[in-house]
């Protein structure tokens, strides 16, 4: 399948390898602010992909199969909006947009549109992670009653000195959006929408940002398990986010790459490898590019088998929808309702 690339910012390169390393899918033509920087980005990578001129040039390739938008999510709307217009079946970057209204439009745009839509949440389709998924579904840890999920990540200054980042004009926020939302998006996969959440937001004395670089919260989920989240990036050297899940018959931990399984009659099961990096350090793209080669084969499957990808826009939208609320209390300093997606 022929794929275009647009954005040539930093998770641009990740997706480059994803793509060369694909025997399903191949890289057709890259669409970046700056065409100059576009022809030269990502080297041998896509040494035969053309690079457009603009967005329309783009939109008039009948040969694409589907489109890739790595894009900041302040610049989304006008590209969905052409994309949608031109039949092609979309696979963004998370966040969908800097807000939850924001998000909900494009999802609108998308399905009114009949363009099929997913997001790129590449913890879901690890050996550990599907593991986990596969157990809870079997009844393996019994009902789910609690959960940590703790994002303990680094980035020095540098990192946001970066023209927009961790503003809310470009962002949307701060760790929780931009980091964070992948484990989130994980914890809810596993156990179901959020229903309420009572969150505290914060910047501490480590980085200069506009939005938050720590934030804590008490989620209570649909199915009456409780759960606490913790997630910064000032977090000195920087470690593996991880998920602890307890059932009624077992504890499951989940932690860079390797998950363990306690049951409450002393049975231990392990699972997985220790993955070299997640970006959790002052590296933001150590990690593998193999997660996203992955998302982005099960996104060109589901388009050829007519199914939902792995990672659809309801589920940005869901996990969207408890930043929100975890903005929402934060301000309030209050228990608020997650709106239901």
């Amino acid at each position: 399948m022929k794929v275009a690339l647009i954005g040539h910012g930093m998770v641009s390169g990740t997706h480059l390898a994803a793509l060369y390393d694909s025997n399903l899918v191949n890289l057709h033509g890259i669409l970046g602010s700056d065409v100059a920087r576009a022809r030269t980005f990502g080297g041998n990578h896509c040494a035969d992909a053309k690079v457009y001129p603009g967005l329309a040039e783009l939109c008039a390739d009948t040969s694409l199969d589907f489109a890739i938008v790595t894009t900041p999510p302040n610049a989304r709307k006008d590209i969905v909006d052409a994309l949608v217009d031109a039949g092609l079946p979309i696979l963004m970057e998370k966040p969908v947009e800097r807000t939850l209204k924001a998000a909900t439009e494009i999802a609108v745009r998308c399905k009114t549109g009949g363009v099929v839509a997913g997001i790129v949440f590449q913890h879901r389709v690890r050996e550990s992670s599907q593991a986990l998924k596969t157990a809870i579904a079997r009844g393996d840890l019994g009902e789910l009653v609690a959960a940590e999920i703790r994002v303990p990540w680094w980035r020095d200054q540098g990192y946001y000195d970066q023209a927009g980042r961790g503003t809310y004009a470009r962002d949307g926020g701060g760790v929780v959006i931009s980091q964070a939302i992948h484990t989130l998006d994980l914890a809810i996969w596993l156990m179901g929408p959020v229903a309420t959440v009572q969150a505290m937001m914060a910047t501490t004395a480590l980085h200069e940002l506009e939005a938050e670089n720590w934030a804590g919260g008490l989620l209570r989920f649909a199915n009456g398990a409780v759960a606490t989240l913790t997630a910064t990036t000032s977090f000195y050297p920087g470690g593996q986010e991880s998920i602890r899940v307890q059932g009624t018959r077992a504890h499951a931990h989940l932690e860079g790459g390797v998950l363990t399984v306690s049951y409450l009659d002393g049975r231990v099961e392990h699972l997985g490898e220790t993955a070299s990096g997640t970006g959790g350090g002052a590296d933001p793209m150590a990690f593998t590019h193999a997660w996203h080669q992955a998302i982005i084969e099960d996104f060109a499957n589901s388009i050829e088998a007519r199914r939902a990808p792995l990672c659809t826009m309801r589920d940005g939208l869901r996990v969207h929808a408890v930043i929100d609320a975890m903005e929402r209390s934060s301000k309030l300093g209050q228990t608020v309702g997650v709106v239901e997606i």
